[in-house]
């Protein structure tokens, strides 16, 4: 029997990796080469750094991140030390855009403007950015693409380069892995000359990478000139996370964009599929098997609705951005910023996707069935069973 050693954020591990041997559960930031000695598997997320430091001198034969980016993982070492290795991309992707969505909602609320009079710019076409391009799009809310590796690999003339995107766009979305080196590095790539270059009024949401932001030339842009609108899931630094700034922006959460409970379970069931082949063990469970029952299952409209209205409404019923916002500060309060941010990860709350949600409408509802299904939310027309 294998000793697999995993993350106690990742969910259904007993339940998916039982079955396979001995299961510890730890805390992925304070992880030690120590406590991996004689591990056979291990399973992190994105806190835990997985290098030479960590894993040199241990059993571990198979690394999997139950997560869409891996700068945290030295892939290449790992390589050369014959250790299997996985990720689990686009497992989260359809809970982040839930969450850049709830955010763009709000803000079209707080400030009295048409959801769709906007023009969005997307940084980074990978898992994330292609989906939410593709919801915005759906619900007639023009975007601009930046994505220069892409750009050159597939030789695509219709995306924009980022200074561009700045001065086109009113909502700026960040959503790139952290390159530090090569070509196209994304380590400060919006640095202090794009942030003073942002208009009055724009949007920043950074939903990918902290490092991918100065956060300290944001927070004297934010500190001179409060005239942007920020909403921040992902930070320098985290879990210590730079104060004075979070006190500025608009929507500060612990990097949880991604935490459905659907992404964080397709994650699992990917690591483990992927384990399962490394060691040619049959794969017994799915996810379908485990997966729990939304406790809300279905919203009713009558075909009256105003279309943005009932969207507002099957959003939040959904997820309710403010809430993570305000359950951070009251981790904040009691815990100190540090240790209330990775314990509200910890004990984040049964977020379900967008797509679990069934909205019940009239036959005749063109408009609003539109939106709700462009939205991302499943569909059920009055008089149809299911």
């Amino acid at each position: 029997m294998m000793r697999i050693v995993a993350d106690e954020n990742i969910p259904l591990i007993d339940e998916f990796f039982g079955d396979h041997g001995e299961v510890i559960r730890l805390p992925g930031r304070s992880m030690t080469r120590d406590q991996l000695l004689d591990a056979d598997v291990l399973l992190v997320r994105s806190v835990t750094r997985v290098d030479a430091t960590l894993l040199a001198g241990t059993r571990v034969k198979f690394v999997g991140t139950a997560t869409i980016g891996v700068d945290h993982v030295d892939v290449d070492w790992l390589h050369e030390q014959g250790i299997g290795f996985a990720s689990a991309p686009g497992s989260n992707a359809e809970s982040v855009v839930d969450y850049v969505l709830s955010g763009l909602l709000l803000m079209s609320e707080q400030d009295g403007e048409a959801l769709t009079g906007r023009t969005v710019g997307i940084v980074g076409a990978g898992n994330v950015g292609s989906r939410l391009q593709a919801r915005l799009e759906a619900l007639d809310i023009p975007c601009l693409i930046c994505d220069p590796p892409r750009a050159d690999a597939e030789e695509r003339e219709d995306f924009v380069d980022l200074d561009t995107l700045i001065e086109r766009t009113d909502v700026l979305c960040l959503h790139t892995p952290l390159v530090r080196d090569g070509a196209h590095p994304t380590h400060h790539l919006l640095d202090e000359r794009r942030i003073a270059a942002l208009r009055s009024g724009q949007i920043l949401i950074s939903a990918g990478r902290g490092e991918c932001v100065d956060t300290g030339a944001l927070c004297r842009r934010l500190e001179a000139h409060r005239d942007l609108r920020v909403i921040l899931d992902v930070w320098e630094g985290e879990p210590t996370i730079d104060e004075a700034l979070y006190r500025l922006v608009d929507i500060a959460t612990p990097h949880v964009a991604g935490y459905s409970v659907d992404g964080k379970m397709a994650g699992t069931d990917m690591i483990h599929q992927a384990m399962s082949r490394h060691f040619g063990l049959p794969v017994r469970k799915r996810l379908g098997q485990l997966k729990p029952e939304s406790w809300l299952r279905r919203i009713t409209l009558t075909g009256w609705a105003p279309p943005l209205e009932a969207l507002m409404l099957c959003a939040r019923a959904c997820y309710d951005i403010r809430r993570d916002a305000m359950l951070l500060e009251r981790y904040r309060r009691h815990y100190g910023m540090a240790e209330g941010f990775d314990r509200m990860r910890r004990e984040y709350p049964l977020r379900r996707e967008f797509s679990t949600l069934r909205v019940s409408l009239k036959h005749n509802a063109g408009e609003l069935r539109d939106i709700i299904v462009s939205a991302g939310f499943s569909l059920r027309l009055a008089g149809k069973q299911g």
